[in-house]
């Protein structure tokens, strides 16, 4: 199983996703930033370099939001998904196609990553008209 942290960053009453690009797996569908851990590292690691990486922002990471397992068709992930918030820089398209703030609300306007579809409906039934 792969071990993936992610980050929920919110800004006022939006938080920040992701479009992945067009050339990787579930290439231009929406997701949390974040990815996989390397041998050694803890999650909350993994997490400020993947921002540091694709966003060129550090992240102070808080508790988790929620974990999710999601058995995609070649790899089997445990996302952790945490309450993260920018400390230092401005977001950058690094490696994303797009990012964006949205609210709860508008999240059935995106198509979004299969292992985020219970994330989503929480953040929907937690923040919903927030």
């Amino acid at each position: 199983m792969t071990e993936v942290a992610a980050a929920l960053i919110w800004k006022e009453n939006r938080f920040m996703i992701c479009q992945r690009p067009a050339h990787k797996s579930c290439g231009l569908l929406w997701e949390f930033v974040g990815g996989k851990a390397e041998p050694g590292e803890t999650l909350p690691e993994t997490l400020i370099r993947e921002c540091r990486e694709e966003l060129g922002v550090t992240v102070q990471v808080g508790e988790p939001f929620m974990e999710v397992t999601h058995q995609y068709p070649d790899i089997t992930v445990h996302l952790t998904l945490f309450h993260a918030s920018i400390a230092q820089g401005e977001p950058q398209k690094l490696e994303h196609n797009d990012i964006r703030w949205i609210t709860p609300a508008e999240i059935p306007a995106y198509s979004f990553c299969p292992a985020d579809k219970v994330i989503l409906e929480r953040i929907q039934a937690e923040y919903g008209q927030a």
